[in-house]
């Protein structure tokens, strides 16, 4: 099949360190280019693929400070997707509802992966105003703010079968890995931790907008010498941080859309402790790849017994249900349903 791929331009394809959606974006265009198929991906000039690569900016948007208004290039990413729209079977978008008039308008067969979260009040009467255009979630959790949306599947992410290394053995600490903000919870990691006197690795990005966050309620936190703060880290640097955990503390307070970092984990034989928000009992069998738990008293007994979870029977899990390969022959039985309905209506 001919398939487009368009992803954000806030990171590059992949993102340099931290950034769900680009990573994912990278993982799904490089698996169907393995799989035999003519992608083009529209991203950042930066990016790296075994694609063709249509650039619709130089550089990834966070990294280029002369940047002050990112709508604009994606609206001439969008011209773009226009100029070669019929060379396509499928265009696939990563760019929430920014295209939703163009595509009603010019009748692609397309799709669109919602990445981010839904329970957003101003989104309610976008969805009902295009009811009609085909969309895909990550979760069947993230779905449940719109079910009067057009929900075509929920196709859950995957990672490369071998791009994280399992790891037999864990070493004596916690790992966190993610964002520093209010619903990520690192506070609630941080305490687990000291409660259980066990070392926590933290890697994790600061944005801009949570900044005053990070100051004010983590960074006091990080005084304990119990706790190290890494910093970002990319693809190669998590095997060695995730495989050395005896757990992934993941002490969330929202309802995560998806969670990436749950399945790296899981890739590395670590099991997940994770409150029981959004996709948690979607992803993580409780007592098999991790703990499910509701409150900080489970989350310590948790958190303790960890060492007691099979860690080959957690990377097992992971190659049943969580590998790119999976996820892009999920995408394709879609497109290619689209692109049948397409050839029907002609």
């Amino acid at each position: 099949m001919k398939i487009a791929q368009i992803a954000p331009l806030y990171e590059s394809v992949p993102p340099q360190a931290y950034g769900g959606t680009e990573r994912v974006v990278h993982y799904l265009t490089e698996e169907l280019v393995r799989l035999g198929h003519d992608v083009v991906l529209f991203a950042s000039g930066d990016s790296t693929t075994s694609a063709a690569l249509n650039p619709c900016c130089p550089r990834a948007l966070r990294l280029d400070s002369q940047t002050r208004d990112p709508i604009a290039h994606h609206t001439v990413m969008l011209e773009k997707v226009i100029a070669e729209h019929q060379r396509f079977d499928v265009l696939h978008f990563h760019i929430d509802y920014l295209h939703f008039p163009l595509s009603r308008v010019m009748g692609w067969p397309h799709l669109t992966t919602l990445h981010g979260r839904l329970d957003l009040p101003e989104l309610q009467p976008l969805y009902d105003r295009f009811a009609d255009m085909p969309v895909v979630s990550i979760s069947d959790a993230q779905r449940l703010p719109l079910p009067g949306a057009r929900w075509l599947a929920t196709v859950h992410h995957g990672l490369p079968r071998n791009l994280l290394t399992f790891s037999p053995n864990a070493s004596n600490y916690f790992a966190f890995l993610g964002r520093v903000s209010p619903e990520k919870r690192l506070d609630r990691a941080i305490e687990i931790a000291e409660t259980l006197k066990t070392p926590l690795r933290i890697a994790a990005k600061v944005d801009a907008a949570d900044r005053a966050y990070h100051e004010q309620t983590i960074a006091p936190l990080l005084q304990s010498p119990l706790v190290e703060f890494i910093g970002e880290i990319g693809d190669d640097r998590k095997s060695e941080f995730l495989g050395g955990a005896k757990a992934l503390l993941f002490p969330i307070d929202w309802p995560e859309p998806f969670g990436l970092v749950m399945i790296e984990a899981m890739a590395c034989g670590t099991p997940v402790i994770a409150f029981g928000r959004g996709s948690v009992p979607e992803i993580i069998e409780d007592g098999v790849t991790g703990f499910i738990v509701d409150n900080m008293e489970q989350a310590l007994k948790a958190a303790s017994r960890a060492s007691e979870l099979n860690r080959w029977s957690i990377r097992e899990q992971f190659e049943r249900r969580f590998t790119s390969r999976h996820m892009a022959n999920r995408y394709l039985a879609l497109y290619e349903d689209l692109a049948i309905r397409k050839r029907n209506a002609a």
